[in-house]
């Protein structure tokens, strides 16, 4: 998994990703943003490992 602030592309950027305002999320939230990217072949079983180590960091997932 590699992960990173910010879109893709906007990289170099600190503008928070313009799907996410266009989504309505307040820019202040959005610039907070994790964006995560992950192998083709990735199993189930490595997703519930991934999210529980990121749940276990960062907490559930709030909306605004």
């Amino acid at each position: 998994m590699i992960a990173s602030s910010g879109s893709a592309c906007a990289a170099g950027s600190d503008e928070p990703s313009h799907v996410l305002t266009a989504l309505g999320i307040p820019r202040e939230v959005a610039q907070t943003a994790l964006r995560c990217t992950l192998p083709a072949d990735l199993t189930a079983a490595q997703a519930e490992t991934a999210v529980a180590a990121l749940t276990a960091v960062i907490g559930p997932a709030t909306r605004p």
